[in-house]
């Protein structure tokens, strides 16, 4: 008998089962979401393989990067939202307010990247390009669908608060809203001060794979920080509701959050330097 062959798909399994699980579970949870990012997730290999095949650049970065960058950004946000619409009670997870959030969510998503890929195919920029009428018209909307993805998770985060299934550890839950209501604060209230503010040209400074640049006047990173307190809070309530009880978990889930938020006020400092 042939115990690799065998072996093989036994391994598979194991290495497939976790995916298949979470997988399920957030269809069951959320399903318009999950096909969202799923369909987000498939867009962003055709756009890799264009970014190895087109040569263009804007600002010394192939075109595609930025579509690519935003629909696993998109992708990421439409996933955790899915996931923690299960912490709803199950009546509330089908509610209409429930329906308008997801949708929101959808609509905001599909606006930001379609204008984003068509600008990449074009060779354009799609941000801070307000050169011509028409541009001048997008680059403000583009500003109201960023504000629409991030408004989601506050919405959210407010239906967790009035509906939230109980047996989950509170520690956790606390996290989760904040988390969700930190991304909106965070991640548009800088939003705001980068539409108006553009990157520099980081060249040779710059932090490899993100671009950013290393000498400062550069908000990206706080944004970075911002709209993924979301996923990085959460995680981190997770794992202290794990490992201790309600009152040191949800000391710790503060001290966290207050630790997150220091390190965005820096972070924002550092994107100011020489600004003003």
């Amino acid at each position: 008998m042939n115990t690799l062959a065998l072996a093989t798909p036994d391994r598979h399994t194991r290495l497939t089962r976790p995916l298949r699980h979470v997988t399920s579970e957030l269809l069951a949870r959320e399903r318009r979401l999950t096909l969202f990012a799923a369909l987000l997730l498939a867009l962003a290999v055709p756009m890799a393989v264009a970014a190895g095949l087109d040569e263009r650049l804007l600002r010394g970065a192939n075109v595609w990067i930025k579509p690519i960058k935003f629909a696993l950004s998109i992708a990421l946000l439409a996933l955790t939202t899915a996931w923690f619409v299960g912490h709803l009670r199950p009546e509330r997870r089908r509610s209409r307010a429930m329906g308008r959030i997801v949708w929101l969510l959808i609509v905001a998503g599909s606006f930001e990247l379609g204008y984003i890929g068509l600008q990449a195919a074009l060779g354009q920029g799609s941000h801070y390009n307000v050169g011509d009428p028409l541009h001048a018209i997008m680059y403000p909307l583009m500003g109201l669908g960023a504000l629409g993805l991030t408004a989601t998770q506050p919405l959210l985060a407010w239906q967790l608060r009035t509906h939230a299934d109980p047996s989950r550890p509170s520690a956790y839950r606390l996290a989760v809203r904040l988390g969700l209501g930190l991304t909106f604060v965070f991640g548009a209230g800088v939003g705001m001060l980068l539409s108006g503010l553009q990157p520099p040209d980081a060249g040779a400074a710059s932090l490899p794979v993100f671009g950013w640049s290393l000498q400062g006047g550069d908000l990206r990173p706080a944004h970075f920080i911002g709209i993924h307190a979301g996923q990085l809070l959460p995680l981190a309530g997770w794992w202290f509701a794990a490992r201790a009880g309600t009152a040191p978990a949800t000391r710790r889930v503060w001290w966290v959050t207050t630790a997150y938020s220091a390190l965005f006020a820096a972070a924002v400092a550092f994107g100011l330097v020489g600004r003003f």
